[in-house]
């Protein structure tokens, strides 16, 4: 089992070698324009518009909690949209993360990442705007990643 790697940084410019993904989380209604993604953005525009035309076009296809969306942003960068969060506000229903769509997605990430022999990359997902807390994203993590040897590099912004 390989350890998780915290560093400060910026996940939009994954460190080491290799192919790398880039993993996030993205609300379940089409919408893109707070937190990461912006980073996202001003680097690659392929991730929103693919993201946006994935949404738009929902009834004939895989969009929903716990679906992922592979994006090649250069030939060894991959952004990884990973539906992970229901909404996008704080309300009765409580916080819109899906531990449960969060896990499902990186059960995916984990299959690419092996198929690719790819590193990944990521923020604390699921923990900004989403409401999540990282004691509960962590072990996902552990369990559909680091156990199968997939080296994991969690960035906190300066």
């Amino acid at each position: 089992m390989t350890k998780i790697v915290y560093v400060r940084g910026d996940a939009t410019a994954p460190q080491g070698k290799g192919v790398k993904l880039i993993a996030h989380v993205c609300n379940d209604l089409g919408g893109w324009g707070k937190g990461f993604v912006l980073a996202l953005s001003r680097r690659w525009p392929e991730p929103e518009a693919r993201y946006r035309t994935w949404h738009r076009e929902r009834a004939a296809n895989d969009f929903g909690l716990g679906a992922v969306q592979f994006v090649q942003v250069s030939p060894y960068i991959w952004v990884v949209n990973m539906v992970g969060q229901r909404g996008m506000r704080t309300g009765s229903k409580g916080v819109p993360v899906r531990y449960d769509a969060i896990d499902t997605a990186l059960g995916a990430v984990a299959g690419r990442a092996a198929e690719l022999e790819a590193s990944v990359h990521m923020p604390r997902i699921g923990c900004g705007l989403a409401g999540g807390t990282w004691s509960r994203i962590e072990p996902l993590l552990e369990q559909r990643l680091s156990i199968r040897g997939i080296d994991v590099t969690v960035y906190d912004h300066d």
